[in-house]
């Protein structure tokens, strides 16, 4: 089922008004965290590996894209509170409102498919990956702003099957398990 861009994004400014959505948001933001928190792997400073994401498409998927968008900003700022990793700067809490937004865009009110987790993670993967965190590193250290290092390509295009199998097999046991709750 295809929603138009628009109801799309007028069904999911309603969200916030729903009690449900306001609870299962706060719910899947701290898991959020505490993924971000204790299940991601720091390559390096600018490298890390994690699952987080998981709960922030569960989210969109749930609640809409700007519920998801205002859930990674709180995943941002809570993760960052907790355990400061370098300095903050708003382009990366950003990134999280978009990464939450563009899940919701690709997920609220559709069926999981693996074409849509494919595209979802593609979608992430280019803008926020490869354009908007290399510009955020950039602004902050100064270093050239290099899009495609080797080590970037090589973990994203390693990590983007994965990532996209993980979310789709997620959305599908939420969704099993939604229709078991409701019957």
């Amino acid at each position: 089922m295809s929603f138009p861009l628009k109801t799309q994004l007028v069904d999911s400014l309603a969200e916030f008004g729903r009690t449900r959505s306001l609870v299962l948001a706060g719910l899947l933001t701290a898991a959020a965290v505490v993924m971000d928190r204790v299940f991601t792997i720091e390559v390096s400073p600018v490298l890390e590996i994690g699952f987080a994401f998981l709960a922030t498409a569960l989210c969109a998927a749930l609640c809409g894209p700007w519920v998801a968008g205002t859930a990674g900003v709180a995943v941002d700022l809570l993760s960052y509170f907790l355990r400061p990793n370098g300095a903050f700067f708003f382009g990366f809490t950003f990134n999280q409102f978009l990464l939450g937004f563009l899940y919701g865009l690709w997920f609220y009110k559709r069926r999981p498919h693996p074409a849509l987790a494919v595209g979802a993670c593609l979608t992430v993967t280019v803008l926020i990956n490869f354009f908007l965190t290399p510009l955020w590193l950039h602004m902050m250290y100064g270093q050239a702003f290099v899009i495609f290092s080797t080590v970037k390509i090589v973990k994203n295009v390693i990590k983007l099957p994965i990532d996209a199998a993980l979310l789709y097999a997620s959305l599908r046991l939420a969704e099993r398990a939604g229709r078991r709750a409701a019957a």
